[in-house]
């Protein structure tokens, strides 16, 4: 784990990312992924492939989540409701 990915979010959050990113990655690729483990296990660089794998994981999870969760709201929407919101504070 690196420092640039806990500054990206918090621990709660990277669980959720890694466990969606992993489900993701277990349906889509349940048939070939014994093959591929029996491979990656024979190996001398497992612990840098262990290390691709976490961030290929998070990625996929992010992905995932971003799919399937309601998308962020328009930025310029974002901007206007605090226009209003700054408007009618002032009384103007």
């Amino acid at each position: 784990m690196t420092r640039e990915t806990e500054s990206r979010g918090g621990l709660d959050e990277r669980a959720v990312l890694l466990a969606a990113g992993l489900a993701d990655l277990a349906v889509s690729a349940l048939g070939s992924g014994i093959g591929a483990v029996r491979g990656m296990l024979r190996r001398s660089d497992a612990a840098e492939m262990a290390s691709d794998a976490e961030r290929d994981l998070e990625a996929r999870g992010r992905l995932a989540l971003d799919r399937y969760t309601a998308p962020p709201p328009a930025h310029l929407e974002v901007l206007a409701r605090h226009v209003i919101a700054r408007r009618a504070g002032d009384g103007g």
